[in-house]
């Protein structure tokens, strides 16, 4: 088994869509980036990858034409695949979601349900945090994700 440690941010701004895994977040703002800005998605990839030694989400989502506008969930989708290709299979995910530009309780059922689906695995949690007037995600000018995951590879069976 093997642990992975995931990070991101990104900072809020008009006229960019807030999505976390497939799910538009009502909002006046949106999670500025080169994809589609989806921090949960990107700190849940950085965790696969750094579970498996596999580098970052850099790595293998560059910020390359290619990737511009990019769907995240597609994205951690693919990340799913390349360690399911090394032998790995997903135990869980836990995941923590710091902004206070809007309350992500509504949507938490659809975000775990798009997760649970991508991850091949029951064993999800996201948990959403306000920063408590502190920090950029506090005072309102952005928005993070931190994740941890556990990862096991899978048993090799001889066929006789």
């Amino acid at each position: 088994m093997f642990i992975g440690f995931g990070y991101d941010r990104h900072s809020l701004v008009e006229g960019r869509k807030l999505v976390f895994v497939g799910v538009e977040i009502e909002s006046s703002v949106g999670s500025l980036g080169h994809s589609d800005g989806d921090v949960l998605s990107h700190a849940i990839i950085d965790a696969l990858l750094g579970a498996v030694g596999l580098g970052d989400i850099g790595t293998w989502f560059p910020e390359t034409e290619e990737y511009r506008n990019a769907n995240s969930l597609e994205l951690l989708k693919e990340t799913v695949k390349m360690l399911e290709e090394k032998g790995f299979s997903v135990v869980n995910v836990d995941a923590t979601v710091v902004t206070s530009i809007v309350k992500l309780f509504p949507y938490r059922e659809r975000i775990v349900e798009n997760l649970k689906s991508a991850l091949k695995t029951s064993r999800v949690n996201v948990k959403f945090k306000s920063g408590n007037t502190l920090g950029f995600e506090g005072k309102g000018r952005g928005i993070s994700a931190y994740a941890v995951c556990l990862v096991e590879k899978k048993k090799c069976t001889k066929s006789t």
